[in-house]
């Protein structure tokens, strides 16, 4: 209902109710909150405490901004969806390693508009991607998400051995495959390696993958500016292509902090990053 009722609005409304949402959630000191507290000392301990007061609101409200924004992300048709990319910034980078044949891993980190960045892929003139997709517990959600996200042409890929089998397929007929390179992982699936100098545990996937196939790698995200969303591509840091694995996602991580960098508010600081951390050591979150 949530949804369909944002999806009535338009882009500038459900922004509006957003920033208002993160009022509340400023004021009201609960999980979202604490949690972007907690992120924000960690990654920034060099801000002020007027900095880290800015960049902990900022953040909340463009997370809340970007909740607000899925019913017109997921609910309208793809190609009014679409119409809200305003300026694309490094297509040439995308499309250059895409011609190179040996498959695309495109990284899209949770900052900005992930959900737009995706859909955009399948319609920027480099053919269809696959996207690794975790569903979610409730079957209703779980068939709104699905649909949403495929609706530009997506193959929606699940996190599981088949779904590891088709990303490498893909990769080998050279095409994109999409993934968010910054959710924790299982403690099976992953490694530690500093994020903002943290020791942060980072996905072992996308170093096989790319070790497999020798496929490129392109970093990007859909920043939130003006009256839509500025679609934005970077090459990574050089040695995500290293063969240890422990250099690999170092490198991974420095990718991700660079265009993190370039519009820190719009980050997803809201999220428990470092729940996990090594030699049994507590999380930082509190709740």
């Amino acid at each position: 209902m949530f949804l369909r009722f944002v999806a009535l609005l338009p882009l500038a409304a459900a922004r509006a109710l957003g920033r208002m949402a993160a009022t509340l959630c400023l004021w009201s000191k609960g999980r979202m909150r604490n949690t972007t507290v907690a992120n924000v000392e960690l990654c920034f301990p060099a801000l002020d405490a007027a900095g880290k007061q800015t960049l902990i609101a900022d953040s909340l409200s463009h997370t809340c901004q970007a909740i607000c924004e899925t019913g017109a992300v997921w609910l309208w048709p793809a190609a009014r969806t679409l119409e809200l990319v305003t300026d694309v910034d490094g297509l040439g980078l995308l499309q250059a390693a895409k011609a190179e044949g040996k498959g695309v891993l495109v990284l899209a980190p949770h900052l900005g508009n992930w959900e737009i960045f995706g859909l955009y892929l399948n319609v920027c003139g480099c053919g269809q991607s696959s996207q690794l997709y975790q569903a979610p517990r409730s079957p209703a959600l779980d068939r709104l998400i699905f649909l949403a996200r495929s609706r530009a042409g997506a193959r929606m890929v699940n996190t599981d051995n088949k779904g590891v089998a088709e990303l490498l397929k893909s990769l080998r007929a050279g095409e994109i495959v999409g993934i968010l390179p910054d959710q924790v992982p299982p403690p099976s699936g992953g490694d530690f390696a500093p994020f903002f100098g943290v020791p942060a545990l980072t996905m072992t996937l996308f170093n096989r993958l790319q070790q497999k196939t020798g496929a490129r790698v392109v970093i990007g995200y859909a920043r939130r500016e003006g009256r839509g969303f500025r679609i934005v591509f970077r090459e990574p840091d050089p040695a995500i292509y290293a063969p240890e694995l422990a250099e690999s996602l170092a490198a991974l991580n420095r990718s991700i902090e660079s265009v993190v960098r370039e519009a820190p508010a719009q980050y997803q600081w809201e999220y428990k990053r470092f729940k996990r951390q090594p030699d049994g050591k507590p999380s930082p979150y509190t709740d």
